[in-house]
């Protein structure tokens, strides 16, 4: 009688275990579906610490062709898999607020310190880096302007990777900045475009959530 009810003890711990798991996997299932069908804002309802303006929904760079200075097709897949401060400019020409974004977004990145390896730089316009005029005299950093974009780019901004858009695309994947020129984004490792920032937060807000970002994030 003992040893019966013993196993029956059992049996109902090893049912509880095995459906510890089940459970959860229902309750992601349940909890995504009403996330993605609209009907629970999840941001909304748990709020957020970061400064930035999120994208929503995120828009993925891997759904637009994007081809290299060369012309070769290149996938976001492609590049090396981290954080990228996306600056965004739809013209042939970089204007004041676009040289100033590639600045500010260089000031970020270097400030990162032991998190620097895990970001990257990145621009991308309807027009290829070759094709692009530096539409300044002087730097935000008051140094004088070189001859090109692309010898700013060389000189200025080392490692920051320039692609181009596939023609019309540009306006579908940033709407922000063509209502704020100051506007430039971040995009997750998985290649989502999920934050946008502009020149109304503060660079040390933006460091705030990077480092946020990177403490909690494998990659």
């Amino acid at each position: 009688m003992e040893n019966a009810k013993q196993a029956r003890n059992n049996r109902l711990v090893l049912l509880t275990i095995a459906g510890i798991p089940l459970t959860m996997i229902l309750a992601a299932t349940w909890l995504w579906y009403f996330v993605i069908n609209g009907e629970l804002d999840l941001v909304g309802a748990i709020g957020t610490a970061n400064s930035g303006q999120l994208v929503q929904p995120p828009r993925q760079l891997d759904d637009v062709a994007m081809t290299e200075d060369t012309g070769a097709a290149i996938r976001y897949q492609d590049l090396p898999r981290k954080w990228w401060l996306l600056i965004a400019n739809e013209g042939p020409v970089c204007d004041q607020a676009c040289e100033h974004n590639l600045y500010l977004t260089r000031q970020i990145h270097v400030a990162m310190g032991k998190g620097f390896n895990r970001i990257g730089r990145l621009y991308l316009s309807e027009t290829v880096a070759g094709d692009t005029q530096l539409g300044v005299t002087e730097l935000s950093d008051q140094l004088p302007a070189p001859p090109s974009f692309e010898d700013l780019l060389a000189t200025e901004h080392r490692g920051t990777i320039a692609l181009a858009l596939a023609e019309g695309s540009y306006r579908s994947l940033f709407p922000e900045e063509l209502t704020n020129d100051s506007t430039w984004y971040l995009v997750d490792p998985a290649g989502w475009v999920m934050m946008s920032y502009n020149d109304g937060i503060h660079y040390k807000d933006v460091i705030s959530d990077l480092k946020f970002l990177l403490k909690n994030s494998s990659e």
